[in-house]
């Protein structure tokens, strides 16, 4: 791997930061008020020592690093991401593994990305045991349909050298019914085969996720949407999507959950990071994962990679949630298929 400025500023932090001791307890939340329980398997790590001195939040949004929810498919995946979307190949490895080191479990790429690869040395690398790391890729655009995401799915196993991916998503739902539900069927074949242990889909629209379901109950090809993935943040909420998603226990996983800094400046998130003494950013995805989400945050700089993890010291009160919510907003920062036609 060349030496690039972000693997040098991380390596004079990899010394500096201790490494992470965890005892395990399980036990069940509930997200936020009208919204279904669900089971919160927490692993206690006490790598900050200021996480020592808050007061532990309300029971309704008790979450630390490690929470994970149970998905349908009977696997857990971790309440916060590491998004590795856009990041370079040859600085990969070295972020991930400064974001392990931080107390992440769960990294986000997708072969579009061209990254699987040195995500996989990270977790090679990590010393963490395999199961403790969940592993997202994703089937691109151009490969779908059947065969070819039959094809994609190989690459993945091939360039990550893994024995089993933990989750594998259709990255958007292009290239019309017939392809979409081909890749379904890879999908769900690979399920079965063990070598992939959960599966979903990624921006797609309530007609397609309704063509799915129809789908799954009428071919008798299996699978079950463990996890859907969309860009959601206060201005981009998709209550239709996030609804139908909930009703059928699908987790839902939000990117450009920050909207790329772009809404640094509202007067909203600057009273609210005043009130509690927390960055904007860290505002917002304390708003998705109280929201019942999993963020899925974007950053190649270290003391970011920090911030974004450091969001389990305070709670957003049922009147800041309301202050960021805005049901009619439509505001992408990124690609929005889930409107695709095709």
């Amino acid at each position: 791997m060349r030496s690039s400025p972000v693997l040098r500023r991380l390596v004079s932090l990899q010394s500096q930061i201790p490494s992470l001791s965890s005892s395990t307890s399980t036990r069940s939340i509930t997200r936020i008020p009208n919204q279904t329980r669900i089971m919160a398997h927490q692993h206690h790590q006490h790598h900050h020592a200021h996480h020592h001195h808050h007061q532990a939040p309300a029971a309704a949004t008790k979450f630390d690093i490690n929470t994970s929810y149970t998905m349908n498919s009977g696997h857990k995946i971790s309440a916060l991401g590491y998004g590795v979307y856009h990041t370079p190949a040859a600085d990969c490895e070295a972020v991930v593994l400064h974001a392990f080191k931080t107390g992440y479990r769960h990294v986000d790429s997708a072969r579009a990305y061209r990254n699987e690869q040195p995500c996989a040395d990270a977790i090679r690398a990590s010393g963490l045991k395999r199961e403790e790391i969940f592993f997202t890729s994703k089937v691109p655009p151009r490969a779908m349909g059947y065969e070819e995401t039959k094809k994609a799915i190989e690459s993945s196993f091939f360039q990550t050298g893994l024995d089993y991916i933990d989750l594998y998503l259709i990255h958007a739902p292009y290239g019309g019914k017939e392809a979409r539900c081909g890749s379904w069927r890879a999908l769900a074949e690979a399920q079965k085969q063990g070598r992939i242990r959960s599966i979903g889909v990624s921006n797609y629209g309530v007609h397609h996720l309704d063509e799915l379901e129809d789908y799954i109950k009428t071919s008798g090809v299996g699978g079950t949407i463990d996890v859907g993935q969309w860009e959601i943040h206060p201005w981009l909420p998709r209550n239709d999507i996030v609804e139908w998603a909930k009703g059928r226990n699908v987790v839902v996983e939000a990117y450009c959950p920050i909207v790329r800094g772009e809404r640094a400046e509202e007067p909203v998130l600057k009273s609210l990071s005043k009130k509690h003494g927390k960055t904007w950013a860290q505002v917002l995805l304390r708003w998705s994962l109280q929201k019942g989400y999993v963020p899925l945050p974007k950053s190649v700089t270290p003391t970011r990679i920090e911030q974004n993890a450091d969001i389990y010291d305070f709670e957003l009160d049922q009147e800041d949630m309301e202050s960021l919510d805005m049901p009619n907003s439509y505001a992408p920062c990124s690609w929005d298929p889930t409107t695709s036609h095709e």
